[in-house]
């Protein structure tokens, strides 16, 4: 079996290497630290199973992911040194996951798991959890997760989950957090159609909202609807956005 190494850290890298020695019919066919190059090493060696970091500089294991054709995919096995990864690892797409730092027993195991793996997808038999998860991963990972800010001569960057609600200003868009506003140079139809719609929904043509900040609606006149949100802000959902939130 043809195995490939991508973590950022050479200690790590040095601990499955040095484990691989002790098994059988095993071949390392490279070692890499990032995710860019990891991607065109996959494509480019074709090994039949990765050891995947999930955090790495500029592109993790889940971006990488991304990139890959799903009917090549290699068996991906996740290492990690937070163990809130592990979920997102199975939901994903992978095989399974090493928590750092694990022992020969827990590597042998998960060794294990990605030679029965192989061995069934080299009958043909692509696992279908497998395609539809990877499948629902490409989907979400379309949808913007930050936003780099500019303001006052500096640069910062903000998770988009953090957004309370949009609204129009002109050529702008100004951000509400909290008690906070942020202005960001955007078209509201490009920033609707970066944000995940399961998220954030265009409530007016002036407005976006964080579906989790919504406490309430309430019915006003001519099919429009007030937005109550958690911290008491009050928006408008006019009646040609009624179909959004399903009112």
């Amino acid at each position: 079996m043809r195995i490939l190494i991508v973590d950022d850290e050479l200690l790590a890298c040095e601990r499955i290497r040095k484990l691989l020695e002790h098994e059988a019919n095993i071949e390392i066919v490279g070692e890499y630290h990032d995710g860019r190059a990891a991607i065109a090493a996959i494509r480019e060696l074709s090994p039949d199973l990765v050891f995947l970091d999930v955090q790495m500089p500029e592109m993790g294991g889940l971006e990488v992911l991304e990139k890959l054709d799903l009917k090549a995919m290699p068996v991906i096995i996740f290492v990690t040194a937070f163990d809130q990864y592990a979920i997102k690892a199975f939901e994903f797409g992978a095989l399974d996951y090493l928590l750092k730092p694990f022992d020969r027993q827990r590597f042998h195991k998960a060794l294990e798991r990605g030679r029965a793996d192989h061995a069934k997808r080299s009958e043909g038999n692509l696992d279908r959890k497998l395609l539809l998860a990877m499948g629902e991963w490409q989907k979400r990972s379309k949808y913007v997760e930050r936003l780099v800010i500019r303001s006052s001569g500096r640069v910062f960057f903000l998770r988009v989950d953090e957004i309370d609600w949009i609204e129009a200003q002109g050529n702008y868009l100004k951000l509400h957090i909290g008690n906070e506003e942020y202005m960001h140079r955007e078209t509201m139809t490009r920033m609707e159609s970066s944000l995940d719609p399961d998220k954030f929904s265009r409530i007016h043509r002036s407005t976006i909202v964080n579906l989790e900040r919504i406490k309430e609606l309430q019915p006003l006149f001519h099919g429009d609807y007030r937005v109550l949100l958690r911290d008491g802000q009050e928006l408008t959902l006019g009646k040609n956005y009624r179909d959004r939130l399903k009112v």
